[in-house]
Formats: C-alpha cells, sequence, structure tokens
C-alpha cells in the first residue's frame, strides 16, 4: 500500500489509539502551544484527567518550556510513554489513516485525515522547491527547546495540520460520504469545551483512492490550472498549524542521519511525523485577519514614511494594496499600486520592519477591527487594519513569495484546535 504514496510525501501509518475502554474525554488534550498565559486552564486539565491515562503525561505544555524544572518534566513524559507503552494502554492500527470529523466551538465540522508524512519531503526554508512547505518563517531558535522534549521521547503524538488546495473536493470529501462502511475508532465529547470528536479507519480501497486523488492534486496540470504555475515545483502540504512542532521533528531526523547509515534512513521511524491534513477549502476552515497596531510612533510622520517607501502610493481606495489606518488624528487608507508581493500584509510588514529598526516604536498583531481601532485611537499609537487573506491566495503567495508575513492570519479559535488523540512510535 505505501507504494502507492512513495512520491506523495505522506503514507499511511502505524498509529497507536488508547485500548478500549479508555475515557477518551480524560485521554484528550488541547496542542500544547494553547493557553500558553493561562496555567488555571492547564490546571484545570490536570484536575480532570487525575490519574487515567491520559495525553497531559504525554507532551509538555509550551507554558512550561522554559521553566527551571522542565528537563524533570521531559524525564517524567519520557517515563510517562515508556510506562504506557509496557502497560497496554495503547492498541495499534497497522498502515493506517483515519478519517476524523471535529465538532468546532461554533457547531460546525471541520473534517481531516490523519496520517505520517515523510521529512525528506518536508523544508521549511523560504523560497523551498518541498512537496510540503512552511506558509510562515520558521523561527529557528524556537527548536532546540522543543528538540530537548523529542529526541530522547519513545512515540510522538501530533498536533501539526497540513493544508491541502483541493478546491474541487477530490480527496476527503469522497471518504466524508463514505463513513458508513468504515471502522469507527472512537466518538467522544472533548474537554474544555472543546467540541466532539469521531474517528473513523480507511478501507484498503478508500487509502487507494485518496493516494490516486492527491497523485491528481500534485500534477503540474493541477498547479498550472491553479495558480499559472506549470513549470515550479508541486507544493502539496503547506503547514497551516504546528510548524515549529514539524520542524523540530525534522531537526531530529537530521541529527539521526549524521550517526546512521544511509541505507537505513528510509526505514528510521524518526522519517516519519504523524499530522492532520485538512483541505483548505472546508466550510469549517476559517480564516481572519490579523491587524496591527503601532505603539510609541508620531502616526503622522509614520505615514508620511510609509507613501515615501512606496513612491506610487497614495490616500484613499484604488487599484493593489490598501490598508486602512485609524490614529487620534482621523482615519483613512493608503494605496499601494503595482505590488511587489502577493498580500497587502506584506507590503505593510516590509515598510513596518524597515520604519521600527530606524526609527523606534513597537508593533503588536491583534484580532478585530473594533479592538484595533480603539488602541490605533489612543495618543502616540496608530492602527492598520488588513484585508482578510482570501484560501484561493495561501499556496500562490508561498510558491511565489517564499512564506507569508508573520502573523497573516489566523485559524480557528484556542478551543478548536486540535486535540491530542493518535500516537505513533518514533523509537
Amino acid at each position: 500500500m505505501n507504494e502507492l504514496f512513495k512520491d506523495l510525501g505522506m503514507r499511511p501509518a502505524d498509529i497507536l489509539l488508547p485500548r478500549e475502554g479508555t475515557d477518551m474525554e480524560k485521554w484528550a488534550v488541547v496542542a500544547c502551544d494553547q493557553f500558553t498565559s493561562q496555567p488555571e486552564y492547564w490546571e484545570e486539565v490536570d484536575r480532570i484527567a487525575g490519574g487515567e491515562p491520559s495525553t497531559l503525561r504525554l507532551i509538555l505544555p509550551e507554558s512550561k518550556l522554559n521553566d527551571a524544572g522542565v528537563a524533570q518534566d521531559i524525564e517524567a513524559i519520557n517515563a510517562s510513554m515508556t510506562d504506557y507503552l509496557a502497560r497496554g494502554v495503547f492498541r495499534e492500527l497497522p498502515e493506517s489513516v483515519i478519517y476524523i470529523e471535529r465538532t468546532q466551538s461554533d457547531g460546525t465540522i471541520r473534517h481531516g485525515l490523519v496520517a505520517a508524512v515523510d521529512l525528506e519531503a518536508y523544508d521549511y526554508t523560504p523560497g523551498s522547491g518541498s512537496l510540503i512547505r512552511a506558509t510562515e518563517g520558521t523561527v529557528l531558535e524556537r527548536i532546540p527547546p522543543r528538540v530537548r522534549v523529542r529526541k530522547d521521547a519513545p512515540i510522538e503524538l501530533p498536533h501539526v495540520m497540513l493544508l491541502i488546495d483541493d478546491p474541487k473536493k477530490l480527496c476527503i470529501e469522497p471518504i466524508t460520504a463514505a463513513v458508513d462502511t468504515m471502522e469507527q475508532v472512537y466518538d467522544f465529547d472533548l474537554m474544555m469545551k472543546g467540541g466532539h470528536l469521531k474517528g473513523w479507519r480507511l478501507t484498503e480501497g478508500q487509502t487507494g483512492a485518496l493516494a490516486a486523488a492527491l497523485g491528481q492534486l500534485g500534477s503540474s496540470e493541477a498547479m498550472e490550472q491553479k495558480y499559472g504555475l506549470g513549470q515550479v515545483p508541486p507544493l502539496l502540504f503547506a503547514v497551516g498549524d504546528g510548524n515549529h512542532s514539524l520542524a523540530t521533528a525534522k531537526t531530529c531526523y537530521e541529527d539521526l542521519k549524521k550517526v546512521t547509515p544511509e541505507s537505513e534512513w528510509a526505514s528510521l521511524p524518526a522519517r516519519y511525523a504523524l499530522v492532520e491534513i485538512v483541505n483548505l477549502h472546508d466550510d469549517a476552515l476559517q480564516f481572519e485577519a490579523i491587524h496591527r497596531v503601532v505603539f510609541g510612533v508620531d502616526p503622522e510622520r509614520l505615514l508620511e514614511a510609509f507613501k515615501a517607501f512606496y513612491p506610487n502610493a497614495h490616500e484613499g481606495q484604488g487599484a493593489g494594496h490598501t490598508v486602512a489606518y485609524t490614529y487620534a488624528g482621523g482615519t483613512g487608507c493608503i494605496t499601494v499600486p503595482d505590488p511587489k508581493v502577493q498580500l497587502a500584509v506584506g507590503t505593510l510588514q516590509n515598510f513596518l520592519d524597515a520604519y521600527l529598526k530606524e526609527n523606534g516604536g513597537e508593533v503588536d498583531y491583534i484580532h478585530g477591527e473594533e479592538i484595533t481601532d480603539q488602541l490605533g485611537a489612543k495618543p502616540g499609537n496608530i492602527g492598520f487594519k488588513l484585508p482578510a487573506m482570501g484560501k484561493d491566495q495561501l499556496f500562490k503567495t508561498v510558491i511565489a513569495d517564499g512564506v507569508l508575513p508573520r502573523k497573516t492570519f489566523s485559524m480557528g479559535h484556542a478551543e478548536d484546535k486540535r486535540y491530542y488523540v493518535e500516537a505513533r512510535k518514533i523509537r
């Protein structure tokens, strides 16, 4: 079966699930990079999990990543993983892809697939031509602390979400229509207002059909049709969430390659990473713009500098990239004709990076137009409101510009992020 996937950068995996009879609500906890400033959230998760088997004992909330006792926490996590494996907490589903339906906080249902991706096909370097690419810049300093968590762990649990650009809905949606033909592997409520989760194991026929559909999606014909770019390396998977976790898995694999004969690389379990794959065009997946507020500046001077940075820029609406602003002196918008990058956020961010480096001031990234206006209207501040990125712009921007500007969009509320359920051996 894996031969069908050999050129697709992904494959079925030997997936670990908790054995039947496990309290799944206590088992599944939200991605470790959520609620980092709310220790009370994780304290309540700890109370709910109690002494029952739980993924809380197998992950390190990122709020603890720089604590003085982090080394002891990592040792405890690895010990729990070893203990769960020894005690038979897990059952294994060999060579599997799991289809999931996640009921989100607003009642909508997000559809996804859990499978393994080949880290040889992933590169987070901006401008990479790999099959799997980061959508935003990777902060290299964030990787080493995460490597310490993963490097000696016997299993992995994924919170990485990869996106496919499948407007014709050829890959996941046919599976959605055929859930009654599959073995259901879980169906339970998630803790802490996380909604509900159902999962099914794909049949062999469905898995083969998925491989064929993904092959079609990554073809040069599809690239030409969607982006007008037939002569570029195909981009099949774009990282939507968890890029630093995937970059950590890549780093651990590259470190292992240094001490392993090349003839054995293909058989290394660490070569692969478990992820959830979601169609960019899933109706439940909503992109929200992230706006900017600049603090500690002279707003009028900054606006003049903005127009000077782009000599063709002008006040008011027009063709090109238009960015709205609010400050104590009023509101308006600036249009930059003939932009050099794909998105208005890139046009603005390139200017802000240069201006703040030269003149000082600080920028914060804000969700919601109303709060952007409120903060921007205070003396010494200016708020910039950006248009939401269309889904059809994501892949094309990554192909053309390398990566998106940082903080381009948000994808769902914290409660709607991936919960840990599946695991996989990596040693």
